[in-house]
């Protein structure tokens, strides 16, 4: 495959079009073949013209970015570009590549379009030889020492100078201050959120404003450690 990506910019803002163009004049194997105002007009373009990439507006007048990739028959790789982060979900429902939430960085352009590369086989992902890590942890609590797997375990709370962890099944109280507990947690599975929380990104089912339900708990999300979430499950 050439290593050319083409693509499309649709968004019926002047300037959110300039900042794409902007971003993609960075990258020298982006090769933008079309802008749209508005999605009807990018519609019949495609049925004529065969792109890699769409970068995708959501809340736009006549016909929306998410009704637009449903009146397609052969959908391009999508990247949608939205001030609303209420959408996210839907988005990905879409199987979109990613989503990005104006106003977005260059880095963060950058990301989105790295995942653009790996999906049309422009880059491969190095795998690391990485030695076998622990899926468990042995936890004292009430006079017993348990080992809890990892994955099981739902979110961890401090409390006063214990920490509290909850799993589907129970929940353990130890004397190990939250923020010594903590550090042993593999980052790959448990966000912190809050000064007092940290959880099992595993067991997400939806998040909402300023909460995120794990399991059958809300647990809040403090404004300090929002953006961070956001980034760590690729919304931001």
């Amino acid at each position: 495959m050439h290593d050319t990506i083409t693509c499309i910019i649709i968004d019926d803002e002047p300037v959110a079009r300039s900042i794409i163009r902007n971003y993609c004049s960075y990258l020298p194997f982006m090769q933008i073949i079309g802008e749209f105002g508005n999605a009807l007009e990018a519609k019949i373009f495609l049925s004529t013209h065969k792109t890699h990439l769409v970068f995708l507006d959501i809340n736009m007048p006549v016909l929306n970015g998410i009704g637009f990739i449903k009146t397609l028959n052969n959908v391009p790789l999508i990247v949608f570009t939205t001030a609303y982060e209420e959408y996210a979900v839907r988005a990905f429902d879409l199987s979109a590549v990613d989503y990005l939430l104006k106003p977005f960085s260059l880095d963060r352009f950058i990301v989105a379009i790295d995942k653009v590369k790996e999906k049309l086989g422009l880059i491969t992902i190095p795998v690391k030889d990485e030695p076998v890590k622990d899926t468990s942890f042995f936890i004292r609590s009430a006079g017993n020492i348990y080992r809890l797997a990892y994955n099981d375990c739902l979110y961890a709370e401090a409390q006063g100078n214990y920490t509290r962890v909850v799993t589907a099944a129970a929940k353990y109280l130890t004397k190990t201050p939250f923020s010594v507990f903590i550090e042993e947690l593999p980052a790959n599975i448990f966000l912190r959120v809050h000064r007092s929380f940290v959880i099992n990104r595993n067991k997400i089912s939806h998040f909402s404003g300023g909460r995120v339900f794990v399991g059958q708990y809300e647990i809040p999300i403090a404004t300090s450690y929002r953006q961070a979430f956001l980034r760590s499950i690729g919304l931001e």
